[in-house]
């Protein structure tokens, strides 16, 4: 959903064009906890910090949009986890890949970079990142900003029914839980939700990120992560009741076609933080998508 460009602003500028020349995107890595961690970094350091959490099965490379859009005001930092995008892929037999562990290596991550303040974007994995983040650093976080990403046991939609099963009895749903987040049909899907403009989206997206699936070694790796995925439902209360005690800043942003959760979860949040600004947008599950300017809009407007 474009918006419109104010009297005397350039289309270019509104688009953000013009502060990919003052604010590059760097693309660097740090060692964390013996690995190698990519990431994208853009804007002035000294400005407000976005720390940026990404979903399954992208990478950094999902918030491309932002960085175009928000680095003439914002410092962007925004992480590959170990496993995803240019970050090192351990060996699942040798790495626990468990959303616990996520979360002290992205700790350490910040540390590593001295980032002692910032504001949290999550989206999908992102949420369970980083929610454990702010939980072990209250004290860091400046504000939440949740993208289709969720808190709360109802906001799991029906494709949940053979992930629940997996959690269950993993050596007898393996199989099936592969077919149901890895395929094609399923990464495409992710993308497209129930979107009647199918149009509006770049092939590419779910075509690069079921390339990145389809690599050697990543089924297991993706695998033993979402198994341990269960262990984010069981904390849902702890991070309900954390934000009902600290009631954080918090923007949350939805696309209304998403089909991996449900549509009843942005107001879920808005039960747990009655001042948090709720927008759904006419976007899906990934809704940088389509809907990245309306985005980065009410993200400068809540930043303010």
């Amino acid at each position: 959903m474009a918006l419109a460009v104010s009297a005397g602003v350039s289309p270019a500028h509104a688009q953000g064009k013009e502060h990919s020349v003052e604010y590059p995107t760097f693309y660097r890595t740090t060692h964390v906890d013996g690995l190698s961690i990519f990431y994208r970094e853009a804007g002035p350091k000294q400005a407000p910090t976005l720390l940026l959490l990404h979903g399954l099965p992208s990478s950094s490379r999902m918030f491309e949009p932002l960085f175009a859009r928000l680095s003439d005001r914002y410092h962007l930092v925004a992480p590959d986890y170990p496993g995803f995008g240019h970050s090192d892929w351990p060996d699942p037999k040798k790495f626990a890949y468990t959303f616990d562990r996520y979360a002290e290596i992205m700790n350490h991550f910040t540390e590593a970079l001295g980032l002692s303040r910032y504001s949290l974007y999550m989206q999908d994995y992102g949420g369970p990142v980083g929610f454990r983040m702010a939980l072990a650093h209250p004290e860091r976080v400046e504000a939440l900003i949740v993208q289709d990403a969720v808190g709360h046991n109802e906001g799991l939609g029906s494709n949940w029914k053979a992930r629940r099963a997996f959690w269950a009895d993993r050596s007898a749903n393996e199989s099936t839980l592969r077919t149901n987040l890895l395929s094609l049909q399923a990464t495409k899907t992710r993308h497209l939700g129930n979107d009647p403009n199918v149009e509006r989206y770049d092939p590419d997206l779910w075509t690069d990120e079921f390339a990145f699936l389809s690599a050697p070694g990543q089924g297991d790796i993706q695998s033993d992560l979402f198994y341990d995925y269960r262990t984010n439902v069981d904390a849902y209360p702890k991070w309900q009741a954390w934000m009902r005690e600290k009631q954080p800043r918090l923007l949350v942003l939805w696309g209304k076609y998403d089909l991996s959760f449900d549509l009843s979860e942005p107001e879920a949040y808005r039960r747990d933080v009655p001042k948090a600004e709720v927008h759904v947008l006419d976007a899906g599950h990934f809704a940088l998508d389509t809907a990245a300017d309306q985005i980065a809009q009410l993200v400068r407007g809540f930043m303010k």
